[in-house]
């Protein structure tokens, strides 16, 4: 891809609910902010309101989830709604965790972007993450 952005990518990380794990939250993180990227982790037991709410309110480009408790059907749903009703419908919902691939597909089916399994390659991540913000939020 040849487009390049003249400003870093905003990316807001939280962990929704109560999952307590956030190891892997912190590792996306950092990995996203050595890759150049501007991220807000919003710590544990965020609502989907919260996640929404602060995406609003640091401009991001890009939401990542992290869920491990098996409430990715409910969470997700949940937040694209919400960013549908605060119009929020130009930055991307992506995520990971332990997430079935049959889930995977109908959650991308209603809005949600790529979502990333554990062992996920990082630059794969990144490189998603930039292509989406590249191609649909250049400016």
């Amino acid at each position: 891809m040849n487009k390049t952005l003249n400003r870093p990518i905003r990316v807001l990380v939280a962990k929704v609910g109560l999952d307590g794990h956030d190891r892997g939250a912190k590792v996306i993180a950092t990995s996203l902010r050595d890759a150049g990227m501007e991220v807000i982790y919003t710590g544990l037991r965020q609502t989907p309101e919260m996640v929404v709410n602060t995406a609003l309110q640091e401009d991001v480009d890009a939401i990542g989830i992290s869920i491990l408790s098996g409430a990715h059907m409910t969470v997700f749903p949940k937040i694209v709604a919400i960013m549908k009703e605060k119009q929020l419908t130009d930055v991307l919902l992506t995520g990971g965790g332990i997430i079935p691939e049959g889930d995977m597909k109908k959650l991308q089916e209603i809005g949600v972007g790529e979502l990333f399994p554990p062992g996920t390659p990082m630059a794969s991540i990144v490189e998603y993450i930039e292509n989406w913000v590249i191609t649909n939020r250049n400016f």
